[in-house]
C-alpha cells in the first residue's frame, strides 16, 4: 500500500475516535497535529489535548496508538502529545463548530 492510502486509512480510523467530554471526533476537534507515514509502515501520530489536565489525556494517546496499530500495513505506531501550539477552537473544523453550536 502506498504512503498517501495509508495515510487516508489513518485519518479515517483517527476520525473514529472521540473525546469522551466532546461529542466531535479528534480530527474534526483539530487535535491531530500531523500523521506521518515512515518506510516500512511505521506511522508518527502527533497530537495535543484541549487542555494539559484533560481527563482524557491519560486515555487518548492510547487509544489513537491502539486504533491505529489495527490498521492493515501499519507496523509500528509512535504518539507524541504536543502543548505547541497549544489548542483553541479555532482549530475545530467546521463540521466540529456546528456539531457544537459555536457557528
Amino acid at each position: 500500500m502506498d504512503t498517501a492510502a495509508l495515510k487516508q486509512k489513518v485519518i479515517e480510523c483517527l476520525q473514529t475516535i472521540f473525546d469522551p467530554e466532546i461529542p466531535v471526533n479528534i480530527w474534526e476537534m483539530g487535535l491531530i497535529y500531523e500523521v506521518e507515514i515512515l518506510p516500512i509502515g511505521n506511522v508518527q501520530v502527533v497530537m495535543t489535548l484541549t487542555a494539559p489536565n484533560c481527563p482524557a489525556a491519560q486515555s487518548l494517546p492510547i487509544e489513537v496508538d491502539q486504533k491505529v496499530r489495527e490498521i492493515e500495513g501499519v507496523n509500528d505506531v509512535h504518539v507524541s502529545v504536543t502543548w505547541t501550539p497549544p489548542w483553541d477552537k479555532s482549530m475545530m473544523s467546521e463540521a466540529a463548530q456546528l456539531e457544537l453550536g459555536m457557528l
